[in-house]
């Protein structure tokens, strides 16, 4: 019997590529690592992983397709055919990406599952689904919310946060519309018609951490900047609230919660040990919150959250400036346990004596 190991990465972010088709640089932009990301999955289907079974898990983000126009406009409104178009210019963008995962899946035993986020809750749609499934050869395995394997639970982790819970028993949108769209949650409307405008200045300014940090350095240095966007805040949930747009009904007791619950970079580490409190499950893995994370409870249980491999800046003193960690979390499959057993990993990838600066 073969050995079994399964890959899982999260939030890589990819955009419809670094260079737009005027030969200007796209700003909007998120993902820089194709080529690492073809050495990474080579290295594993060769060498000490040839004998592997190998399931590369895509747990949510991978795609940023609430970051791509449609025909030059940023929707809230996205039919199945507006999120074809857009996927399809995400792949057009990455060729080698997508010729990565082709050429992984083509070696006997290996596997794609992928678990929608919700920056890519796009894939909810059929159209999309077989489309990848063509791109890639293989039929991927979706999960819309929850993988379960051999006691590990993975799940992107937006169903623990309110602003970006999707309504599970609600995913398509389809009374008073001329055709079905997609039900979108509170934090994809907020990131559509709020924070890509503020990024068409500040391309980098949602990945900032602390925000609390950054929003005081923003009142003395960029007043002006941060007190139009406030009141554009302010705009937006007035929108919401009285707004003729039916279709999406808030109201003021959820959009409270929301309030309270929200967080730039939530920490889902009491989501995951609740989930923990199940028998059957002894490893939880979410993605999400960009920032990459291990903890161990009793018996022998853990959380990991699988970071990002896009850039973040720091205004800690400890890790002051840029911060790049291509993180991931590789389940494997010892043959003196009973139960795999996670390692939170960094990949460095091969030896490169140049690459382009990321200008963003």
């Amino acid at each position: 019997m073969a050995k079994k190991a399964k890959l899982i990465v999260s939030d890589l972010h990819l955009g419809i590529g670094r260079i737009l088709k005027d030969g200007t640089q796209n700003t909007f932009e998120e993902f820089y690592f194709d080529e690492k990301f073809v050495e990474f999955l080579h290295f594993y289907s060769s060498k000490d992983y040839s004998d592997h079974d190998v399931e590369l898990i895509l747990n949510g983000d991978i795609l940023n397709l609430l970051q791509v126009d449609y025909r030059g406009h940023y929707l809230t409104v996205i039919t199945e055919d507006v999120s074809l178009e857009k996927t399809k210019r995400i792949v057009e963008g990455h060729p080698k990406f997508f010729k990565a995962i082709k050429k992984f899946v083509s070696k006997e035993g290996n596997s794609v599952t992928w678990v929608v986020g919700n920056h890519d809750q796009d894939l909810l749609w059929p159209a999309v689904r077989a489309y990848l499934n063509e791109v890639l050869g293989t039929d991927i395995r979706f999960k819309n919310i929850v993988y379960f394997f051999d006691g590990v639970h993975v799940e992107h982790g937006h169903m623990h946060e309110a602003a970006n819970r999707l309504d599970s028993k609600k995913f398509f949108l389809r009374k008073d519309v001329a055709e079905p769209i997609l039900n979108l949650p509170f934090g994809s409307l907020f990131f559509v018609d709020l924070v890509l405008k503020i990024k068409q200045e500040y391309p980098h300014v949602d990945k900032i951490r602390p925000f609390e940090r950054m929003m005081r350095w923003a009142l003395f240095n960029e007043f002006k900047m941060t007190l139009k966007w406030v009141l554009n805040l302010g705009l937006f949930f007035l929108r919401i609230l009285f707004g003729q747009d039916n279709k999406r009904n808030y109201g003021i007791k959820n959009l409270t919660k929301i309030v309270l619950e929200s967080a730039v970079f939530p920490d889902l580490s009491s989501a995951a040990k609740k989930i923990l409190e199940d028998d059957r499950t002894h490893t939880v893995v979410f993605g999400h919150t960009h920032v990459y994370q291990y903890r161990q409870y009793q018996d022998g249980k853990e959380y990991f959250n699988s970071g990002t491999w896009t850039d973040l800046t720091s205004l800690d003193i400890s890790t002051l400036g840029k911060v790049t960690k291509m993180t991931y979390v590789l389940i494997e499959y010892p043959d003196d346990k009973d139960r795999p057993f996670g390692r939170l990993k960094e990949w460095h990838g091969y030896h490169k004596v140049e690459a382009d600066v990321a200008i963003s």
